[in-house]
């Protein structure tokens, strides 16, 4: 019981880690995609952490077989460096009795795992997609970063904002160039707000400016002063959100039998498969030879890891593409692994039964 506890206890702990650190790299890299989108003006800063959420949820089963993947290595690994393992196999204990425990802890793990690649990860694609249609339908205003030129989606505007009031109803020091008929203006003002007519209708109404017309390369422009100017900000035309099959309900796969939904469930199944077969690799695998770095184990479980996702990936694509038996190479993947780990496990428990042998002799 004793030792069931302490194994519980340095499991959660270094899966926590492993966890950390990946989500850490994940999340780095992806705010440092939006930021630049952001900046470009293709959203607000606002909406990162929405689309940051959602893209966490989409990875978050992977990352946390990976995870898992790793605590075990690690724990195990540990267990032979300090000798536990000697203790182990001397009570009269095999390496194969270590995945009832493990299996214990990892249960859960594994329920989190098909809810998220079942349901919750498709789900955060959709919402994803939806959120970024929304973001897609805003007028042309509602995308202006201060100190950023953003053009209109209709390419015939370029607006500039120097900044926004706290409230951010109120924009300063505007700057405006349109381009319509061939025709040229370019208008700046102090000050501006956002107003909506009874009919729906909004303007950028701009106050304390002046505005200059002319074709271009004419010589000849009209300069206009003004107190008050309105712009209409005309809406963009809605667009209906179209889901790939990675965003589709379990049951939308099953019923609309296409290529891409085929290889897309083969994908989310294989997920938890995959998270099974790694953790019964993982305990012979964890074996700790003398002149063998600290490291070493975790180098290679990662490569593990690497090649079993590509090929399971190059499956996927295949299946999607109606190559011939992809499906049937997909699963023969996870017969291939699970075939490994049958492997160690006899590797391991012949090499501990020589050497018990030699040693009682």
């Amino acid at each position: 019981m004793i030792f069931k506890r302490a194994l519980t206890h340095e499991l959660a702990i270094n899966m926590l880690v492993a966890l950390t650190v990946l989500l850490t790299i994940s999340m780095t890299t992806f705010v440092i995609k939006y930021l630049g989108q952001a900046a470009s003006g293709v959203f607000s800063s606002e909406a990162i952490a929405a689309f940051l959420g959602f893209k966490v949820l989409n990875y978050l089963p992977v990352l946390l077989s990976l995870s898992l993947f790793i605590a075990i290595v690690t724990t195990i690994t540990r267990s032979y460096r300090d000798s536990e393992m000697v203790v182990w196999f001397g009570s009269g204990l095999s390496l194969a009795a270590w995945i009832q425990p493990v299996l214990k802890f990892s249960m859960p793990v594994m329920l989190g795992i098909v809810i998220l690649s079942l349901a919750l990860s498709p789900w955060a694609l959709q919402q994803s997609t939806k959120y970024r249609n929304q973001i897609d339908n805003r007028d042309d205003l509602s995308t202006l970063s201060p100190g950023v030129f953003k053009e209109s989606r209709h390419a015939e505007r370029v607006f500039f904002v120097e900044s926004f009031s706290q409230t951010g109803s109120q924009v300063n020091n505007v700057f405006v160039q349109s381009l319509q008929h061939q025709k040229l203006g370019v208008t700046v003002a102090q000050s501006g707000h956002q107003e909506t007519t009874p009919d729906g209708d909004r303007y950028l109404v701009l106050e304390n400016g002046s505005r200059y017309e002319g074709f271009e390369g004419s010589p000849d422009y009209k300069i206009l002063q003004f107190e008050r100017y309105k712009i209409l900000l005309k809406p963009n035309p809605l667009k209906e959100v179209e889901l790939t099959s990675q965003g589709l309900p379990v049951d939308q796969l099953v019923r609309e039998k296409n290529p891409a939904n085929r290889a897309e469930l083969h994908w989310r199944i294989s997920v938890p498969v995959s998270a099974l077969i790694l953790m019964l690799i993982a305990i012979p695998l964890s074996f700790a030879a003398p002149r063998a770095g600290n490291s070493f184990n975790l180098m290679v479980a990662l490569l593990i890891f690497m090649i079993y996702t590509n090929f399971l990936s190059i499956a996927q694509a295949w299946i999607a593409q109606q190559k011939p038996y992809a499906a049937g190479l997909l699963w023969s993947v996870h017969l291939a692994m699970f075939a490994l780990a049958l492997y160690l496990y006899y590797r391991r428990t012949a090499v501990v039964a020589r050497s018990y042998k030699k040693h009682r002799a």
